[in-house]
């Protein structure tokens, strides 16, 4: 059974999110009329994507450790106010966060990027998907 693995308490520079879509096809009629077929009425394919700058080695090291964690056993990461929703709106931050009742749970989409510099300093990127699990 999939754990809820909590990310960092680390503050990210920037990030986008896109709240996915409905399942649901489309058919047009050659006189133009519409006809759309739902297959549920949850969202799925969320993204988002956190962007950390000048970060300590050490704590792109805890983005890794988080990666490993979340990946090895099918588990799924957590935001607090302070980590992925740092300085969003609570009504946003709901969102960010997928607590308003979605179902959702966000999932690495791909290995997080390290970018090293001198000095102990690192850029780091990370890429999450929101799934649903059946």
């Amino acid at each position: 059974m999939a754990r809820a693995i909590p990310f960092p308490d680390i503050k990210p520079a920037s990030r986008s999110y896109s709240p996915g879509r409905y399942p649901q096809t489309e058919f047009r009629a050659q006189n133009g009329a519409l006809t759309v077929l739902r297959y549920g009425n949850r969202r799925f394919d969320a993204s988002l994507t956190l962007e950390f700058r000048n970060i300590t080695d050490d704590n792109a090291a805890l983005i890794l450790a988080n990666y490993e964690a979340v990946n090895k056993d099918w588990n799924y990461a957590t935001f607090t106010n302070s980590t992925g929703a740092s300085g969003a709106s609570s009504d946003l931050a709901r969102y960010l966060r997928e607590a308003n009742g979605s179902g959702l749970r966000w999932r690495y989409a791909e290995p997080p990027t390290v970018e090293n510099s001198i000095g102990g300093r690192s850029d780091v990127s990370c890429q999450f998907v929101g799934v649903l699990d059946g």
